[in-house]
């Protein structure tokens, strides 16, 4: 008796990591890898690294806003539409200010839909532009660092998008051996500045089911 429950729970966690697995899929670009989930149509995951060279040059280019589908699976992620007038920010994972040094193509792929999620304004423009901030100056000041961020669960959709109930972000400054963990609620709240949301990466490793080295 004992057995078959371990054997039915087995078989029941296989499931969901097996749905889950299939539904995801690992997108690689250059200066970015993005997890993205084709049901809910936003990167689970994002990851990239920050160097001093990558956000510091004597020629930067300009953003180009030119939101577009990911050409890696382009079905999923054409949707655009879904955003206009749906009242949330185009959120980035990997922002356009990390890719400004890279070359014209880099700055292309940050602006597919995958490595975007529904943001409300308050937070992208909020606590998580802040975070995007800091982790650029501390580029500068100690070069490398690898940093990922994601989202987590559903509000509600905007067409075939799914907004995320939460976004996450997870930084290691690697001359340091220092993380800093970061978790959001995407909502309209006022920020409240970045360390109100500091959580370890123990419960970002929790909270998305991924492991981090």
């Amino acid at each position: 008796m004992i057995m078959k429950k371990i054997y039915l729970v087995s078989f029941f966690y296989f499931i969901v990591f097996l749905s889950y697995s299939q539904d995801t899929i690992r997108l690689i670009h250059k200066n970015y890898t993005s997890i993205f989930s084709k049901s809910k149509r936003y990167p689970v995951m994002v990851e990239w690294w920050v160097t001093n060279s990558n956000v510091n040059c004597p020629n930067p280019l300009k953003r180009k806003n030119q939101f577009a589908p990911d050409p890696l699976i382009p079905k999923e992620t054409n949707v655009l539409k879904d955003y206009i007038k749906s009242g949330f920010d185009r959120g980035h994972m990997c922002p356009a200010a990390d890719n400004l040094c890279l070359g014209d193509k880099v700055q292309t792929e940050c602006f597919y839909f995958s490595n975007m999620a529904p943001q409300y304004h308050s937070l992208n423009a909020g606590d998580f532009k802040t975070i995007e901030i800091w982790t650029r100056e501390m580029s500068a000041k100690y070069d490398s660092i690898h940093v990922w961020a994601g989202n987590i669960g559903e509000i509600k959709k905007i067409g075939s998008v799914s907004v995320p109930k939460e976004c996450w972000k997870l930084i290691y400054i690697k001359k340091t051996g220092e993380w800093f963990g970061y978790l959001f609620q995407n909502n309209k709240s006022p920020a409240t500045g970045i360390h109100s949301h500091l959580v370890t990466k123990e419960i970002i490793e929790k909270e998305t089911g991924f492991k981090f080295n």
